[in-house]
């Protein structure tokens, strides 16, 4: 095929895909076996076989192709021209007719720092391993700082383990302010600040102590604390507020379809085995086993392929409720939205995997939320053999983890009752995020915090022994000085 056939395969297109391009040794095929990341009509990254030898290729299409694949030229040859540790680029080309194209050297066998991280990301906060991962990234960072180029799109799979050493990948984020000179301390902190936003905010105490892996590859600059927090915290949020767009609207991460007659949003790579449970959710509902039933929700568990899951159907109680609920969002796709955002910020709860609503001429009636199965004890089953007591200190910290989570992220859950909270893989979990709300007004959380506080230690009796350890253990609401 040719490449320009490409702006028109859609997502998924049909593999092995034979695309004729060109070199200075004239036209040869590429077979391209196996995609790595697609943009449709846009841009699609694979592994393939060009003259007989395994290549990556980038493969760039549509109206902005030249654009894009000057950038990618760009950020490659940087990378090169001040030796950095780069894949090579083999072959490159741009056709105004059919696009651009990049081929390089694949290296067999790497593993990029995400997984490293991935395999630790359970250990002890700083652990170790977990040093030696982030350790690598920041010595890495600090020699294209030194070198005077940045990446833009930084973060951990960018960088490659391979053969004993550590390589830099993808030139289209790779910019440069003067190439061979040390990067100016404006632009390390800012970018510094988009490596950091993407790590555990559970680590943000860690900052510095990570900071000496990058100074002792790159001591150019002092890089004050507060300074580079700031970035960190600025990042953070754009990154929360662009990730929360995005659970709302097609992309590579989620399909969504979106009508006059219902909204239906699904992990984009569950699609396929969520499809029997999304065309016949109430048939779904009865045939699984009730975890509540009637009033404003049904709930119950199912199993899809083996898989547990939990199936929230909210109800419309009648014509009085759908007058008060068919204007705004559904509390489905409110749960949704913040269950997301738990994830995003390292707070535990059920993952969220669908989201359906029924329409009628845009008018909301019934909504489904379909989430991962928590298979552990509520906080109230969990706790009760210890009323004269105390629970053990590791559920004890694991609760204090989650109340400074709260704390630093300003959320109020809206309904801390014992069964809201789950008891799994080691951490607490929250559930049923109907009336979840993360605050800009510091008073305004102050006040919902102290809510939650309190109906959280209603949860026991005033006069035991456990409720007087939660009350002395858990943060009182924070001074909420002036009006944000």
């Amino acid at each position: 095929m040719k490449l320009a056939e490409l702006s028109h395969a859609g997502r998924q297109p049909p593999l092995p895909l034979h695309i004729e391009l060109a070199d200075a040794a004239g036209p040869a095929e590429l077979r391209l076996e196996r995609l790595l990341r697609v943009l449709p009509g846009k841009r699609y990254v694979g592994v393939g076989e060009w003259r007989g030898r395994k290549v990556l290729a980038k493969l760039l299409v549509g109206r902005r192709a030249a654009r894009h694949f000057l950038r990618e030229l760009s950020g490659a040859r940087l990378l090169a021209d001040q030796h950095l540790t780069t894949p090579l680029l083999l072959v490159d080309g741009l056709s105004e007719e059919q696009g651009g194209w990049l081929l390089f050297d694949y290296l067999d066998g790497a593993q990029s720092l995400e997984q490293a991280w991935q395999a630790v990301a359970d250990q002890p906060l700083l652990s170790e391993a977990q040093q030696q991962v982030f350790g690598e990234a920041l010595a890495a960072i600090a020699g294209l700082h030194a070198k005077g180029l940045w990446q833009a799109d930084l973060h951990l799979d960018n960088l490659l383990r391979h053969a004993g050493q550590l390589y830099l990948i993808d030139g289209g984020g790779v910019q440069a302010e003067t190439p061979g000179q040390p990067l100016s301390r404006t632009q390390v902190l800012e970018n510094l600040g988009v490596f950091f936003a993407q790590l555990p905010a559970a680590l943000e105490p860690y900052i510095e102590e990570l900071l000496v892996h990058y100074l002792l590859v790159n001591g150019e600059h002092a890089l004050p604390l507060e300074a580079l927090l700031k970035e960190v915290a600025k990042v953070r949020h754009w990154r929360l507020h662009d990730y929360l767009r995005k659970v709302g609207r097609d992309c590579s991460l989620f399909s969504v379809r979106r009508g006059a007659f219902g909204l239906r949003a699904v992990r984009r790579e569950l699609a396929g085995e969520l499809q029997p449970l999304l065309d016949a959710p109430d048939r779904w509902l009865e045939q699984g086993q009730a975890l509540k039933t009637g009033g404003s929700a049904t709930v119950a568990r199912v199993a899809v392929n083996d898989r547990p899951l939990v199936v929230k159907r909210y109800n419309i109680k009648g014509f009085a409720h759908w007058l008060k609920r068919f204007w705004r969002p559904s509390r489905a796709w409110h749960s949704w939205r913040e269950g997301h955002r738990l994830e995003r910020l390292g707070i535990a709860t059920p993952r969220p995997l669908a989201l359906l609503e029924r329409r009628y001429c845009w008018l909301r009636g019934r909504a489904y939320l379909i989430t991962d199965c928590l298979v552990g004890q509520d906080i109230l089953a969990r706790f009760q053999p210890y009323l004269a007591s105390s629970p053990p200190e590791a559920e004890l910290l694991a609760l204090d983890h989650l109340f400074a989570a709260l704390l630093r992220e300003r959320i109020s859950h809206g309904d801390l009752k014992g069964s809201n909270l789950f008891w799994q893989d080691g951490c607490w979990a929250l559930i049923d995020l109907d009336a979840m709300c993360q605050h800009r007004s510091a008073r305004r959380f102050a006040a919902a915090y102290a809510r939650d506080r309190a109906r959280f230690l209603r949860n026991w009796p005033a006069d035991s022994a456990l409720y007087r350890l939660l009350d002395q253990r858990l943060p009182l609401a924070p001074d909420a000085g002036p009006e944000d």
